[in-house]
């Protein structure tokens, strides 16, 4: 028996806020980036660094909840597989992009950075950066 395996699992920072729109049938769709980031230190004891950055598309309800709760800079775990796309565009010119179709997202790091849960008011983003952990845990 034959199988082929492809799946992807990527924790990084999102490169921007998550776009969504609308197939011709209604379908939500959300599209985002995410950074990752590698260290490694060459045999010299050189260190060096990294960012790979991903392409991010999200189908049904993860596409609305990927818009309604991800933030530029936040940390995500995102689960998919890989998928090329080939198309033409207008002029004739040949397009190819790959990208991670999702389907699962963990929202990782602290909440409390996102800018949805902060409000608008920049007060509200100063007491909530300069809590401590006894601020925290009230027992």
């Amino acid at each position: 028996m034959s199988r082929g395996l492809n799946k992807v699992m990527l924790i990084g920072n999102l490169g921007r806020d998550p776009e969504m729109r609308y197939t011709p049938s209604g379908r939500p769709v959300t599209s985002f980036t995410i950074a990752t980031n590698r260290t490694w230190n060459t045999s010299d004891g050189e260190r060096h660094n990294e960012t790979d950055w991903f392409n991010i598309v999200a189908w049904g309800n993860l596409a609305e909840i990927c818009k309604q709760h991800l933030n530029k800079g936040q940390q995500v775990y995102v689960e998919g597989h890989l998928q090329t796309r080939r198309w033409e565009d207008k002029e004739g010119t040949k397009h190819t992009t790959t990208e991670v179709v999702a389907s699962e997202m963990l929202m990782l790091g602290d909440r409390r950075t996102t800018s949805t849960d902060q409000g608008d008011d920049p007060g509200d983003r100063d007491e909530l950066n300069n809590r401590t952990e006894e601020d925290e845990f009230p027992f």
